[in-house]
């Protein structure tokens, strides 16, 4: 019984992704061509406005003027850089 079952139950599983990629994929060939796709306008496009981060605000909204940690992290090829000299 499994035998007879189990090539259906691939091939309509197979049939739905197959289904689901090319509605992703349609989607986002929309939105290449500059048509609006699921419901979105041209107004919610964000591009060339600047984003500043609320952490970076102070209680008044103006942005804060404390120092701020950074973190870099370096390739694996890149010598670390010390600030401490080394002792010899």
């Amino acid at each position: 019984m499994l035998r007879t079952i189990f090539p259906f139950l691939y091939a309509s599983i197979v049939l739905i992704l197959l289904w689901q990629a090319f509605r992703v994929m349609s989607r986002g060939f929309a939105l290449e061509k500059g048509s609006p796709a699921g419901g979105r306008n041209a107004k919610g496009d964000r591009t060339g406005r600047l984003t500043i981060h609320p952490e970076l605000l102070d209680q008044e909204g103006r942005i804060t003027d404390e120092e701020l940690l950074t973190v870099r992290f370096s390739e694996e090829n890149e010598s670390p850089h010390s600030e401490e000299k080394p002792t010899e």
